[in-house]
């Protein structure tokens, strides 16, 4: 990594208000993409829905994962905190809905071990939606492994890294897959993203992305996101990438970094990865059953239900680990004079 990163270790992370309503929107999609009919089937929509959703969420994933790296380069403090955020509540629902599955041992390692979604796959229909956890986690290592190898310096192959994932779909004619070497450039691209943000060389390119209307881009994103859209979907990284950084780079008092900061955006974002984990539960057994009109219409106190399990979930199961994670990532950085400081001043 170039002197221009390195320096930035010893700052305080910046934070980043309109990632919030990005959040927010991304698991809205989701949920609607799985659980409400968007258009007649043939069409697809709610599976383009469902995966520009996806695509959101990813790139987020990759922007924060490499921000939090080029800001507090300790490794081990990674993993702690990443383990402490995703497995709890992953594994938690998990060993529910793997029984109710009546799943074989072998998805219950696959599950926890975070690689059911690598062939010849290990998922249920109740555990299905958690291919992507497999994708984050997987990445989570790669990018650990590349740290320890390289330090910082090791960001820098991040954009090389997202082509060539990139190149390999267009080699294999996968426009979408739920395989990791498949996927994983929705999360690199979000790690290139960070790099064009936190890099002083790059403030002209974030000037001229800062002059587009992300909403001008947002169709174009999510035609990318159907399974027929040919060559199109080989961009889907790209595309929602600049939709998302248009909106980062713009000033926040402008219409729409203002309207991506709104509450009930906040409050979503807060609590998306519960919703995530906990939506599909409305489509079991007597909760999904009966004909389309009493099927939707219980939908409605079912998903209100869900909000309330993932508000307990967020602010109270959740935040236990997350603090436990931090907790011990600070007890790991008293060890070492300089971490330790980092740590207090955090």
């Amino acid at each position: 990594m170039n002197q221009e990163y390195e320096t930035l270790a010893p700052a305080a992370m910046p934070r980043f208000p309109v990632l919030d309503g990005w959040r927010g929107i991304s698991i809205l999609l989701v949920m609607a993409g799985h659980l409400f009919p968007l258009g007649p089937p043939r069409f697809g929509i709610n599976a383009a829905t469902a995966a520009l959703g996806m695509a959101i969420f990813f790139t987020l994933s990759g922007f924060l994962i490499t921000s939090t790296l080029l800001y507090r380069p300790r490794i081990t403090e990674f993993l702690i905190r990443r383990l402490c955020r995703i497995v709890p509540a992953a594994w938690a629902f998990s060993a529910v809905a793997l029984t109710f599955a009546a799943a074989p041992r072998s998805a219950y390692v696959a599950q926890f071990l975070f690689y059911s979604n690598l062939p010849p796959f290990w998922l249920t229909q109740y555990t299905g939606h958690l291919w992507s956890l497999g994708v984050e986690m997987q990445f989570y290592l790669a990018i650990a492994l590349i740290f320890l190898l390289f330090k910082q310096r090791g960001l820098s192959s991040l954009p090389c890294l997202c082509v060539a994932v990139t190149a390999y779909r267009v080699y294999s004619h996968t426009t979408i897959s739920i395989v990791t070497i498949l996927r994983v450039d929705e999360i690199l691209v979000g790690g290139c993203l960070a790099l064009v943000m936190h890099d002083p060389r790059a403030l002209r390119l974030r000037q001229t992305l800062s002059r587009i209307n992300p909403l001008s881009l947002m169709p174009l994103a999510f035609a990318a996101c159907f399974s027929e859209s040919g060559a199109l979907g080989y961009f889907r990284p790209y595309l929602v990438a600049t939709v998302i950084g248009t909106s980062l780079f713009q000033e926040s008092s402008t219409t729409i970094p203002r309207w991506l900061q709104a509450r009930w955006l906040v409050y979503v974002a807060a609590v998306s990865y519960s919703l995530y984990i906990l939506h599909p539960v409305v489509t079991w057994g007597w909760l999904g059953s009966g004909s389309k009109l009493v099927k939707y219409i219980k939908r409605v106190p079912e998903l209100a239900a869900v909000f309330g399990l993932a508000h307990l979930s967020t602010f109270y199961y959740e935040a236990f680990w997350i603090r436990t994670g931090k907790r011990w990532s600070h007890q790991l950085a008293k060890r070492s004079p300089t971490e330790a400081a980092i740590a207090i001043a955090e």
